[in-house]
């Protein structure tokens, strides 16, 4: 048995670009920053904080989703899983890590262009979701 599983929450560094493939097929690529905290450890040591940088490829229903409503700076959860790729260009082997995203949720505050959304999440097999009711709660 095996797992390619990744959870990543962080902000968005860059608007997503939106390419159209043959019959339609939106694809999207933008990039996800996630930062570790600065800390210290017992003996003093300070260890600085570490920003990650993760490209993240969505497809079809989730391009879209990107395309009408992630934006730079977002804080966004992305599931997915990682994808190496190489290729060769002038003669030199060159490889790429993405993240391909199964699911997206929108986290942190919706800016003032987005604020009568309510989605809340989107994944390719279910298209997008809207929170339930509240008078609906299992409790």
């Amino acid at each position: 048995m095996s797992v390619n599983k990744v959870i990543l929450i962080g902000h968005v560094g860059k608007d997503p670009e939106i390419r159209y493939l043959d019959k339609d097929v939106a694809v999207a690529n933008f990039s996800l920053a996630t930062t570790e905290r600065a800390y210290t450890l017992q003996n003093g040591t300070q260890v600085p904080e570490r920003t990650e940088w993760h490209n993240i490829v969505a497809w079809r229903v989730l391009a879209k989703f990107a395309e009408s409503y992630i934006r730079k700076g977002r804080e966004i959860y992305v599931e997915g899983k990682i994808q190496t790729r190489s290729w060769e260009k002038d003669g030199i082997k060159r490889y790429s890590t993405d993240i391909v995203a199964d699911a997206i949720n929108l986290l942190g505050k919706k800016p003032d262009t987005i604020e009568s959304v309510n989605v809340v999440s989107v994944s390719p097999t279910d298209g997008v979701q809207a929170p339930p009711p509240e008078d609906d709660l299992p409790f």
